[in-house]
């Protein structure tokens, strides 16, 4: 194995769970974000139907003036008939009374239609406050409980980052630059052992001349399919590493 690269390991494994943590901390704040959203959501449903309802008592009052002046104007009219004494003054009349009577009877009809519709618009906003009230206090206690697992995320990667940071005061500062530019680009392991002839990031198989420059450690041997940096495993190397487990599981399973 390179040298430099045994610096690098135990950072990347550091790096690993760093990674771990950042995905679990995006994913409570993207619960979070879900949960202010159907708030929001219903909120914004309750000032909507406000305003709807608003606009329907507006409409009744209106119609409610158009009815007092059509009421008033057929009692005009039916007091107007009552002095008349021609009978084509009175047929007249008659008739823009009749056509009053509809008119009412139509906004009578329209007003009581308003009526029935701002009583059940009433009763989908008090619904949907009662939904606002009912989430709100439903997701109060997992605010709180997402809150509190993302700071513990933040404590365990705040002491993670200490013992990396320790870590790289020692390493090959053009190494760990290389390290650093391919786990930017990957955000995964990016330093892997060769298994089998494979990559086992990629799982590609390698030629037999680039396993034997590896075995070397001469250089750094970059995959040709994925670009991470290769290395030949020694045990004492892994111990207690996910690798040497995997290692492990893998002898123990053929055994049986």
């Amino acid at each position: 194995m390179h040298g430099a690269l045994k610096e690098i390991l135990p950072i990347q494994e550091f790096d690993m769970q760093m990674i771990q943590l950042m995905r679990l901390k995006k994913e409570r704040l993207r619960e979070l974000s879900n949960i202010h959203t159907i708030k929001k959501s219903l909120m914004h449903k309750a000032i909507i139907k406000e305003g709807e309802i608003t606009e329907i008592k507006k409409n009744i009052r209106i119609l409610e003036g158009e009815l007092k002046d059509v009421t008033e104007r057929k009692k005009k009219l039916e007091g107007q008939q009552n002095l008349v004494k021609k009978v084509d003054e009175f047929n007249a009349l008659s008739h823009e009374i009749s056509q009053a009577e509809k008119e009412r009877s139509i906004k009578e009809q329209r007003l009581s239609d308003l009526i029935d519709t701002q009583v059940a618009e009433e009763e989908n906003l008090k619904s949907i406050k009662e939904s606002v009230e009912e989430t709100a206090g439903n997701s109060k206690m997992l605010e709180a409980e997402i809150h509190e697992s993302v700071e513990r995320i933040n404590e365990e990667g705040r002491a993670i980052k200490e013992q990396r940071d320790s870590l790289k005061t020692s390493a090959d500062p053009e190494i760990f630059r290389i390290y650093e530019m391919l786990l930017k680009n990957k955000k995964d392991r990016v330093i892997v052992p060769i298994e089998n002839r494979c990559c086992s990031g990629c799982h590609i198989m390698l030629t037999a001349q680039h396993e034997n420059l590896v075995r070397k450690g001469e250089r750094l041997v970059f995959c040709e399919h994925c670009s991470r940096v290769h290395y030949w495993q020694d045990s004492e190397v892994h111990e207690g590493t996910a690798t040497e487990t995997k290692r492990r599981r893998r002898r123990t399973t053929a055994a049986s």
